[in-house]
């Protein structure tokens, strides 16, 4: 067996690579240490300021623009009165060329939603049906186990985790798991030897014996 045969899906690129291989994924697999560790601790800080507080995202943001919003208010002010430099505050402002390529994938993306919900509506397409149904009942599932604020925190957890995990112990768990794959499809062709085959043969002796 082969390395590549040794690596899931008999890929032939590393996990860096499939991650982008940028900064996010450098943020990912800890290649840049000292802004993931950063990212973590303001998403446990953030976690735990709203489940202890009770504050709300909305409620959140909603007072520290208010907060953010009075304090340049007052520097502005105050700075006119005593003659002083206002707030060093950049002047943003979208082009016209901007907002036409971020309308433009809108478009692109919505025409797609809806050129594939028509297509499964209209039962063309039962495979992305399949898919449509399989990911909606999981999410159906996630939501009753969970709140949405929380599965996002976990979410990051996981994305900070699992890869680096992954990465390090790569040819164990890629070899545990091509190695199970191996047995499931024994599995299978038993059962299919052993019971589906069985299940047809009987089917068929009935209906022979009906005509």
């Amino acid at each position: 067996m082969s390395s590549s045969d040794r690596l899931l899906f008999n890929r032939q690129a590393s996990v860096h690579h499939l991650l982008g291989g940028g900064l996010f994924a450098d943020v990912i697999l800890w290649r840049d240490k000292n802004f993931t560790m950063a990212i973590l601790i303001i998403t446990l800080a953030l976690w735990l300021m709203f489940e202890r507080s009770g504050y709300t995202f909305l409620s959140y943001v909603s007072n520290v623009l208010l907060l953010l919003l009075t304090i340049l208010f007052l520097w502005a002010k105050s700075a006119q009165i005593l003659n002083r430099p206002t707030p060093p505050i950049p002047h943003f402002q979208f082009s016209e060329e901007t907002i036409s390529e971020i309308a433009a994938i809108i478009r692109d993306r919505t025409n797609t939603f809806l050129s594939v919900s028509h297509d499964i509506a209209l039962g063309r397409d039962p495979k992305m049906f399949a898919k449509v149904a399989a990911y909606l009942l999981l999410s159906s599932v996630i939501g009753s186990i969970t709140d949405f604020r929380t599965l996002c925190y976990t979410s990051i957890i996981l994305a900070l985790t699992v890869p680096v995990a992954y990465e390090r112990y790569e040819a164990y768990v890629d070899s545990s798991l091509i190695k199970g794959n191996v047995k499931l499809k024994k599995l299978y062709i038993r059962f299919d030897e052993e019971i589906i085959k069985r299940v047809k043969k009987w089917i068929l002796e009935k209906i022979n014996s009906v005509d």
